[in-house]
């Protein structure tokens, strides 16, 4: 590893860090690659809100009939078939 560019302390966390799961991990290493960057339009909170002004734009659009639904079993069987293909 790049033990020699690490404080002691940093390769202490690193060492402690890689005994996590899989989960554990992956969840650290988005919040300290999100530490990194500068608040501003691609903050947690933009996308989030973002988000949620997406679903509420879908919501109205299916109920007022602009946008038809799909069954969940066709939709299902769709996305099986597309992860089988990979």
């Amino acid at each position: 590893m790049y033990a020699g560019l690490m404080t002691q302390h940093a390769q202490e966390l690193l060492t402690a860090a890689l005994d996590l799961s899989v989960e554990d991990r992956a969840d650290l290493a988005a919040q300290l690659l999100a530490s990194l960057e500068t608040p501003g339009d691609d903050d947690a909170a933009t996308a989030e809100r973002l988000w949620a002004e997406e679903i509420d734009r879908r919501t109205r659009d299916f109920l007022a009939g602009e946008t038809p639904g799909e069954d969940w079993s066709i939709v299902r069987d769709r996305i099986a078939r597309e992860f089988a293909e990979r």
